[in-house]
């Protein structure tokens, strides 16, 4: 089972700082730098996202990069524009749109990304979500998670595995 974790910081630029502090941390917290995003939002409410798009085994950059987008658009109602959009995302959220991302845990993360805030997102597979949240605990902040069902995260991953190359005729 996956957990996905928001951590909500009172300012823009924490959540990128601890971003990369994951990012650092790869090894010790056993996550890829892919399942991790910081979003910010601006004092005129303009929303601004980082993710790191590299070539994790489990799907590479683009496909997390699809994650996140529809991920935050579902969660703020808005398009980002510049996150590439996996094969096989859309029957993904629409079924985690429909029960698979607890709606409550939504409702704080918009509650919490007021203008001139920011916050940290995280999929946690392997490790519990106790030992990345206690690698950040120097950042502060308001700590949101939910559980994604056995069944959900699998077609998470299936969604980030990669079709294989056709084979040339």
């Amino acid at each position: 089972m996956a957990t996905l974790v928001a951590i909500g910081y009172a300012d823009q630029t924490t959540a990128e700082a601890a971003r990369q502090t994951v990012q650092g941390l790869e090894a010790d917290l056993i996550i890829e730098a892919d399942q991790v995003a910081a979003i910010s939002r601006d004092e005129e409410g303009k929303y601004h996202v980082t993710t790191t798009h590299g070539g994790a085994s489990s799907g590479g950059g683009a496909a997390w990069g699809g994650f996140w987008g529809l991920l935050f658009g579902m969660l703020f109602f808005v398009p980002f524009a510049g996150l590439a959009l996996g094969a096989g995302f859309g029957a993904l959220f629409g079924h985690l749109g429909k029960k698979g991302i607890d709606e409550a845990f939504q409702q704080q993360v918009r509650d919490h990304l007021q203008p001139g805030t920011s916050a940290l997102f995280m999929i946690i597979e392997k490790a519990t979500p106790d030992k990345a949240i206690a690698a950040l605990e120097q950042y502060g902040g308001t700590v949101i998670k939910t559980s994604l069902s056995d069944e959900d995260t699998a077609k998470l991953l299936d969604a980030l595995t990669p079709e294989p190359a056709a084979a040339p005729a």
